[in-house]
């Protein structure tokens, strides 16, 4: 049996001690996959993602484990394995994208690539010089999302991607998602069906704080994703 690169055991997360979040979540990642987490607004996709990036210092767990040993998240040598996009994001606001690329590619310890079919294929090149803080939601998102792909983690986290986006660079992310398996696994949050049965090859369901169903492969479909969640008119989707 395969290795999982990533194991959460019996994990719980919160911000008031008095009502977790996340109670007895477990999920495991395999190496080199395109996998989503689905789940209501609210249902807890963001916390996770905010305990996975060492952001969340109130959760407990059983065990996490990278590469089949304990770890901690917050260590220097697992934080250089991982990158996230979150859905909000208001930092860095007086960098410009390029001083941001360069200063995230510096801590990481990598060369900077040569970034400009990422540019085109976002359709960003009109934005590079202006400062984060002056673009519209959609092309600050597009900034995290190219530095991203250009950085290829081995673990990458993306809360909510397709948020703001237009219809081009979403076609465009989705792809980017797709063949991520080729530098490591992507792991993205969502409550749009469209982003998980274009892209991806296992999809974690989260409902009540926990994992509590797993499609993979061809049982991956709209309605039975919609159906696990038990009401379809807060799930969007083209299916």
């Amino acid at each position: 049996m395969e290795e999982a690169l990533l194991t959460v055991k019996n994990l719980s997360a919160w911000y008031d001690s008095e009502k977790k979040v996340l109670r007895d979540f477990n999920l495991e990642l395999k190496g080199h996959e395109a996998a989503g987490l689905i789940g209501l607004n609210g249902a807890g996709k963001t916390t996770f993602l905010k305990v996975l990036s060492g952001l969340l210092p109130t959760f407990s767990a059983e065990q996490i484990r990278f590469h089949g040993k304990d770890v901690n998240l917050r260590d220097e040598a697992f934080k250089a394995c991982r990158y996230t996009v979150f859905a909000e994001d208001s930092s860095f606001r007086y960098f410009t994208f390029w001083e941001y690329v360069s200063f995230v590619f510096s801590v990481y310890g990598k060369k900077q690539p040569d970034l400009s079919e990422l540019i085109k294929g976002f359709h960003f090149e009109d934005y590079t010089h202006t400062l984060l803080k002056d673009l519209s939601t959609g092309n600050r998102r597009k900034v995290f999302l190219i530095t991203a792909f250009a950085l290829k983690p081995e673990l990458l986290f993306l809360d909510e991607p397709v948020n703001g986006l237009d219809f081009q660079s979403t076609e465009y992310l989705y792809r980017q998602i797709e063949g991520y398996k080729e530098y490591g696994t992507c792991l993205f949050s969502s409550h749009i069906l469209e982003s998980i049965t274009l892209t991806c090859g296992r999809v974690f369901v989260l409902e009540e704080g926990g994992i509590r169903r797993i499609f993979e492969g061809g049982k991956i479909n709209a309605a039975d994703i919609r159906e696990a969640l038990r009401d379809e008119n807060d799930v969007q989707g083209f299916c």
